[in-house]
């Protein structure tokens, strides 16, 4: 053990000074880093540990899919190719909608029974259906596996469109993930807005065009005579009580549907904000069609059930896309694009729970936690010195190095940091001499035996190994449960722990052993001073 060949030694001095470049920017202010990163060559290390939401501050969001709104949906859906097949087979109903969970009608001939149960059979697999053939009731409704697919399905395409809306505020190290059947957790650390958040986060954005009903005055329709294929909808800007500003009377025909949307951007148009949007092939061909086909006529452009606008459609626009104007200002242009590109929510989003953390609350726990990690070093530091002289030094200076690794590999990774993760550095601190004193306690043993220096360092060095790699091999499985069955914050535990273990043994094993093999083959001494 005390033998180190050639390459063993420029390994290990190559692992500590690319463990000391990397971690360095870590002591540098992040302004001066950011600013670093702008100039220096990309193959320069500036990579800074990320702060989670605890200690820079941000935004804490618990949301919940609304998934009823999706089965409503189906349900819908369903029943407009009941209505369809029905009076194609010529079968008589009455009451035909949504009742809760189930699509819902009654036959008027009981007789038909079974002409109803094949219809629903040919248009949906994943539907139970119940017919009552004295009465002529039916209930049709999605099956326990159906709607646990729906379900995990708009949670799974939520959390994937709330990332990428979240990603393109710019923010670092979003905290996005699944919170039982039906909740999703969004922590976005070093937000100034969480109300924007919430907007960009709660928007479905679902997008459609529509035309109007010029037909229909808007008195008449807030009288509640609406024409059937026609519905009322308030216009997307707001008074300063948040009441609509406008009301159309729109048709309810969907003529193109964001879907087909491609791309959206915030521009600038006649000195104001609009935004500028463009179809896939399909949605141009469509576009066009209908702007073509209806050339004098108004286009209303819905957002969730609100028009932006409504301009008068001049000549067909041919080209798969357009400008929406809707008096916007810059971030809202910004933000509607934003919506846009990302794509629409499969269902309504509601904020269960919002809690803000300020930057000053997080700067009072990374003040904290430098505290806490340097009383921690000189505690172990004084510890070791003190009772293992020249060697305890050793393992000191092995554990300096043993942070850098630590926060380098942490840097590197994109890691975020958390107040949990501070905690395993500092648990990492006290373990890391922790194989140094089974090694120091070891040789003391040998000598006492009447061993030579040589023999004893040999002996403690080799014989310490496998009580070491047993001690730190059981405490980084229970760091790897933690990473895998955790969530948040004990993840953040759980990796810190997880690499200053690992580097704790690298430090202990190669680092404090070169030391020590160096210093003995230098002086050669009679006596160890341990």
């Amino acid at each position: 053990m005390i033998y180190f060949a050639k390459w063993k030694v420029v390994l290990v001095l190559v692992v500590c000074a690319v463990g000391l470049v990397y971690a360095a920017p870590n002591l540098l202010d992040r302004r001066v880093v950011a600013e670093w990163q702008e100039t220096l060559p990309g193959w320069l290390p500036t990579k800074q540990v990320n702060f989670g939401l605890d200690l820079q501050g941000g935004s804490h969001l618990l949301l919940r899919v609304d998934f009823e709104s999706v089965i409503t949906e189906r349900l819908e859906s369903l029943i407009d190719g009941l209505r369809t097949e029905l009076r194609s087979a010529d079968i008589g109903y009455t009451g035909l909608g949504v009742d809760g969970d189930s699509a819902v009608f009654t036959s008027r001939d009981p007789a038909d029974a079974a002409r109803v149960e094949a219809i629903i059979d040919s248009i949906a697999e994943d539907v139970e259906a119940t017919v009552d053939p004295v009465s002529g009731a039916v209930a049709v409704r999605y099956t326990e596996a159906a709607v646990q697919q729906l379900r995990d399905n708009a949670v799974i395409q939520s959390i994937e469109i709330i990332r990428i809306r979240i990603d393109e505020l710019g923010t670092t190290e979003p905290t996005i993930q699944r919170q039982g059947l039906e909740r999703i957790l969004v922590q976005v650390p070093g937000v100034d807005d969480p109300e924007r958040v919430k907007r960009l986060i709660g928007e479905t954005a679902r997008l459609t065009f529509h035309l109007l009903d010029e037909r229909t005055p808007v008195t008449e329709a807030l009288a509640g005579r609406v024409p059937p294929g026609s519905e009322l909808m308030e216009s997307w800007e707001r008074t300063e009580e948040d009441a609509p500003v406008n009301y159309f009377v729109v048709r309810k025909s969907v003529r193109v549907s964001g879907e087909n949307l491609v791309d959206a951007q915030a521009t600038i148009s006649e000195n104001r904000p609009v935004v500028s949007f463009r179809f896939d092939s399909a949605g141009g061909r469509r576009f066009g069609n209908t702007t073509r086909d209806n050339v004098g006529n108004r286009l209303a452009i819905v957002l969730d059930g609100r028009v932006i606008s409504a301009p008068r459609i001049e000549t067909p626009i041919l080209g798969g896309s357009g400008i929406i104007r809707g008096g916007f200002t810059v971030q809202t242009a910004n933000d509607l694009a934003l919506l846009l590109r990302a794509g629409a929510l499969p269902a309504d989003i509601t904020v269960l729970e919002e809690r803000s953390v300020g930057p000053s609350l997080g700067a009072d726990s990374v003040a904290a936690g430098k505290v806490a990690s340097l009383i921690g070093l000189l505690l172990v530091a004084g510890f070791m010195v003190a009772a293992y002289g020249l060697f305890g030094a050793m393992a000191v200076c092995a554990l300096l190095f043993n942070l850098a690794l630590i926060l380098a590999v942490l840097s590197g990774i994109g890691a975020t940091l958390t107040l949990p993760g501070i905690a395993g550095i500092v648990l990492t601190v006290g373990m890391a001499v922790d194989a140094n004193v089974l090694i120091f306690e070891r040789i003391r043993e040998e000598i006492r035996h009447g061993r030579s220096p040589i023999s004893a360092i040999d002996a403690g060095y080799s014989r310490a190994l496998t009580t070491i790699i047993d001690s730190n091999l059981t405490t980084l499985i229970a760091a790897t449960l933690l990473f895998a069955m955790g969530s948040g914050p004990i993840k953040g535990f759980a990796i810190t722990l997880g690499i200053g273990i690992l580097s704790s043994m690298f430090t202990a094993i190669m680092v404090t052993r070169l030391m020590v093999v160096t210093w003995l083959r230098r002086t050669r001494p009679t006596a160890i001073p341990i």
